[in-house]
C-alpha cells in the first residue's frame, strides 16, 4: 500500500480501534444495562436515561453538536459534526436507544439488562437490537477522529420508538427535514447471516395489515337447530381464505402482480450466492415441508415476491371442552409483504375488490386497514453502497453478499419521502442471536469487525463520490 495521507489515518483509526475492544465492550454493558422498554410506561425515567446516555456519550467523543429532542413521546437524540468541508458527503445514521420487553424473564441465562459476555458472545437485551448496533457507528466516528478529522460530515438520529413502530418520526422529519439534510442515510438496523458472511441489504419488503370481519346471524345460534339454514362465516372465512392463493402458490387478488418488478437474471444469479438451501430453511422453521409460489427459491420467495398470510383467525367457541355453536361472526387478520412496486392502498383496493367478488350475499363483511408501507429497494451501484460493499472486502477478505430482506423497516421510507435520500442498510446482527427473544446476544468478533468496517466505509465515501 503507497503511503499517503488518507492511508496513514486509516491505518491510525484501525489500530485505535483494535486497541480498544475491551473499553468499547465496557461501554456496550453499560448501554446494555439501562431498561429502556419504549412500550412501558413505567420505563419512561429509563428511557429518558438512555436519551442522556447516548447524547453525553456523542458529547465525549467531541461532537459539538448534540441535542435531545422531544416528540410527543419518547426524544430523539439529534446530533452533527460537519467539519469535513462542503465537497464531501454529509452522513446521516440512524439508530435506535429502545428494545423490546425482556419478559419472559426467568428464561434468561443471565440478566437481561446486564450485558454478560460468555465465550465469544455479549447477552443482554438490545445488544443486538439495537444497541451494539449503535455502538459500532460511534466507536467508528470515535476511532476516526483519534487519528485526524472526520473525512465526511456526520448527523446522528437516534430515536427511541422504533420497537413500537416509531409513530413519533415522520412528522419529526418532517419539521426538521432542513436540519436532517444529508447525502445518503446509514441504517445499520438489519443483519448479515453467518461470522464469515459479510451481507448488504438492498431491498426490503413492504407491508399491507389488514382486520377482515364476516357477520352472519346477529347472534350466536345453536348448530343443531339452525346448521344448514344458516350460512356459517367461521366457514366462509375459511373458504375466502383459502381461495386468496392458486395451486401455484399465487395470491389471486386482482392485478396483485401487476406492478411487481421481476428479477433479472443477474439479480437471480447473485441471490444464489447467499448459502440458504431447502435443508436450512427446514431446520430454521421445524416445517415438514417448504411450500410456495411455484417457480422461485426460498430465498427469492422470502424477499423478492409479494405474499399473503394468515396471521390470526377467531371464530365461535375455542375454550376447552365442546360446545355446538354456529357463530355470529368470524375474524382474520391478513398481511401482505409487498415488493416494488406495489402501492399499500392498490393492494387494499385489490383485497376489497376481491371480496367483492367472492363474499356470499349470506354474509357481511368489513375490512380494517391497519398499516402499511411501501418496499424499499436501493441501486447496488450507488456510491454508498460501493464504499461499504469495499469495507466489507477490506476487512473480511470477500465480496458481501447482497440479500433482500423479507421484513420491512419503515424508516427506510420514511428517509426517502421526508429527506429525499436513499440508505444503506447494513448490520451485523445474526439469525441466530435471539432479537425480540430471551438470551439475545452478540457475537463480539463480528461486532469488533464491524467497527473496522464502518471506519473504512467513512473513509471510502470521499472516494466515492
Amino acid at each position: 500500500m503507497i503511503e499517503t495521507p488518507r492511508n496513514h489515518h486509516l491505518t491510525a483509526a484501525l489500530t485505535y480501534a483494535k486497541n480498544n475492544q475491551a473499553a468499547f465492550l465496557e461501554h456496550l454493558k453499560t448501554f446494555t444495562a439501562i431498561a429502556s422498554v419504549s412500550t412501558d410506561p413505567a420505563a419512561r425515567p429509563a428511557m429518558q436515561q438512555a436519551a442522556e446516555w447516548v447524547a453525553d456519550y456523542l458529547k465525549k467523543l467531541g461532537v459539538p453538536c448534540v441535542e435531545i429532542m422531544p416528540t410527543p413521546g419518547h426524544p430523539i437524540v439529534y446530533a452533527e459534526m460537519l467539519t469535513a468541508g462542503t465537497n464531501v458527503p454529509t452522513v446521516l445514521i440512524y439508530g435506535h436507544y429502545d428494545v423490546q420487553p425482556a419478559e419472559p424473564l426467568e428464561l434468561w441465562i443471565s440478566p437481561a439488562f446486564e450485558g454478560t459476555v460468555r465465550g465469544e458472545h455479549i447477552y443482554g437485551r438490545g445488544v443486538t437490537d439495537m444497541k451494539g448496533q449503535i455502538m459500532s457507528t460511534f466507536h467508528a466516528v470515535e476511532a476516526i477522529l483519534s487519528a485526524g478529522e472526520l473525512p465526511v460530515n456526520i448527523k446522528f438520529i437516534i430515536e427511541g420508538e422504533e420497537e413500537i413502530g416509531s409513530p413519533s418520526l415522520p412528522g419529526f422529519l418532517k419539521e426538521h427535514a432542513q436540519l436532517l439534510a444529508c447525502d445518503l442515510a446509514l441504517n445499520p438496523d438489519t443483519g448479515t447471516l453467518a461470522p464469515d458472511l459479510p451481507t448488504i441489504t438492498y431491498a426490503l419488503r413492504g407491508m399491507a395489515y389488514f382486520e377482515i370481519r364476516l357477520h352472519g346471524p346477529d347472534h350466536d345460534l345453536h348448530s343443531g337447530v339452525f346448521g344448514g339454514a344458516v350460512h356459517n362465516p367461521g366457514q366462509a372465512i375459511c373458504e375466502l381464505i383459502a381461495g386468496m392463493h392458486d395451486a401455484q402458490g399465487r395470491v389471486t387478488l386482482p392485478g396483485y402482480y401487476d406492478r411487481v418488478i421481476s428479477l433479472t437474471e443477474e439479480e437471480r444469479e447473485e441471490l444464489s450466492r447467499i448459502p440458504l438451501d431447502d435443508s436450512h430453511f427446514l431446520a430454521e422453521t421445524g416445517a415438514p415441508a417448504l411450500w410456495g409460489e411455484a417457480g422461485f427459491t426460498p430465498t427469492e420467495r422470502i424477499g423478492a415476491r409479494p405474499t399473503l398470510e394468515v396471521n390470526g383467525l377467531l371464530s365461535g367457541f375455542t375454550g376447552e371442552g365442546s360446545k355446538t355453536v354456529l357463530p355470529a361472526w368470524a375474524m382474520a387478520k391478513i398481511s401482505m409483504r409487498l415488493v416494488p412496486d406495489q402501492d399499500p392502498e392498490e393492494v387494499h383496493q385489490q383485497l376489497l375488490a376481491y371480496l367483492q367478488a367472492n363474499v356470499p350475499p349470506t354474509i357481511r363483511w368489513e375490512v380494517k386497514k391497519m398499516s402499511g408501507g411501501p418496499a424499499s429497494l436501493s441501486r447496488r451501484d450507488s456510491a454508498g453502497v460501493k464504499a461499504l460493499a469495499k469495507a466489507m472486502e477490506s476487512v473480511w477478505g470477500k465480496r458481501p453478499l447482497f440479500k433482500r430482506e423479507g421484513g420491512s423497516v419503515p424508516v427506510v421510507n420514511y428517509f426517502r419521502e421526508y429527506l429525499g435520500v436513499d440508505s444503506v442498510n447494513t448490520g451485523f446482527a445474526m439469525p441466530g442471536d435471539n432479537m425480540h427473544s430471551p438470551n439475545e446476544k452478540m457475537h463480539l468478533p463480528t461486532w469488533y469487525n464491524a467497527i473496522d468496517t464502518y471506519v473504512h466505509f467513512l473513509y471510502n465515501l470521499v472516494e466515492a463520490s
